[in-house]
């Protein structure tokens, strides 16, 4: 039994002893394999920095408005008796649009205009006799008053017969009428758009502290997203005197030249505001930045013992626009920085540059 027992405790020991020993040899190889193995080369691309010229610009958002816009309506109730435009036509400057029916009215005008030769030559003569001392004072003022009143009465009429025919105030195009002929209209009642729209006008808000960085006539680039690749052109033409102390925010208007007429009131609208060249400046493709909580950071590449390597450096970002970010610290002229390829890097690692257009935008979006 005792012989027995000594056999199995040997061959369990033997067993666990050629484990440990084939655990012992594989980590031997395992290490010799990785001290042996080639220091891996990570693939990127790079570029050069060189100083250029940056234009530094005001982000602003708003709508376009009109340079002047206005539902036309009338001051009186009455039938329509002639309509004399089109929807969506040009019109002038005091180009009757819409005529309410005026029979009675111009009847009026009739009666009172075939009694004023009467009640005028009535008026002289009293006048005249007055001045004699032929007639009273009494009389002589009664035919001086229905000779004014008469008068003022014929005024009246024309202004009312006036106030029913609806004119545009000014030169623009019209919209879609919203009346039809022989429709009854309540005073007020709307009947189509009108508006000027050779130049648009953009409002927008900009913080208190950018106040000092702009001034009337300033130009701007104003982008919509009916035309995106087209920078509309336009300049400040005027800065509100108050800030508001709620916001802190100041409003802002700004001219735009709508000859095209691309431009439509309502539309959104992003706007850069231009602000003086900064000269030999650093910017970088924003691929280059990698953004983690600790900052932004970047790989630049250095030459150690004849092979590539990369270290990580902290960067302060200014402004950005698509695709480049301008680089306030960090980075200097001739440094190489990485562009693409960074998921993999760590500070030494060995790189391999290669030549790629992984980076590059499309000259136009494919089509989902």
């Amino acid at each position: 039994m005792k012989k027995w027992t000594f056999f199995m405790l040997l061959i369990a020991v033997l067993l666990f002893g050629s484990v440990i020993g084939f655990n012992m040899f594989k980590q031997q190889k395992i290490a010799e394999f990785m001290a042996n193995r080639p220091e891996p080369e990570f693939p990127v691309t790079v570029t050069e920095v060189k100083p250029v010229d940056w234009v530094p610009v005001i982000e602003a958002i708003g709508f376009i408005e009109p340079n002047q816009g206005v539902t036309v309506a009338n001051e009186t109730s009455g039938v329509i008796d002639k309509i004399a435009f089109q929807s969506g036509a040009k019109v002038e400057e005091g180009q009757p649009l819409v005529m309410l029916d005026s029979a009675v009215e111009k009847a009026n005008l009739k009666s009172s205009q075939a009694r004023l030769p009467a009640a005028e030559a009535k008026y002289k003569r009293y006048k005249g006799l007055f001045s004699k001392g032929s007639i009273s004072k009494e009389a002589y003022d009664e035919a001086e008053a229905n000779f004014f009143s008469l008068s003022a009465d014929i005024e009246s009429l024309k202004a009312s017969i006036d106030r029913r025919e609806i004119k545009a105030p000014f030169a623009g195009e019209v919209g879609i009428r919203n009346v039809y002929l022989g429709q009854y209209l309540q005073a007020g009642t709307d009947i189509v758009r009108l508006e000027d729209t050779s130049v648009m006008r953009l409002r927008f808000t900009v913080p208190q502290t950018d106040i000092s960085r702009i001034q009337i006539g300033q130009q701007m680039d104003i982008f919509v997203d009916a035309y995106p690749e087209i920078a509309f052109k336009g300049s400040i033409s005027a800065i509100e005197p108050a800030v508001n102390i709620q916001s802190g925010l100041i409003q802002v208007q700004a001219d735009i030249p709508n000859s095209d007429g691309k431009l439509r009131s309502g539309m959104f609208a992003r706007a850069n505001i231009i602000l003086p060249t900064l000269e030999n400046q650093i910017t970088l493709p924003q691929t280059a930045i990698t953004f983690t909580l600790y900052g932004d950071n970047v790989y630049i590449l250095s030459e150690e013992d004849g092979a590539k390597r990369v270290q990580q450096h902290v960067v302060k970002v200014g402004e950005r626009t698509a695709d480049i970010a301008h680089i306030l610290e960090g980075v200097k002229e001739g440094d190489v920085v990485v562009t693409s390829g960074q998921v993999r890097l760590s500070n030494g690692a060995k790189v391999r540059v290669v030549e790629s257009d992984a980076t590059t935008p499309p000259a136009e979006t494919p089509m989902l």
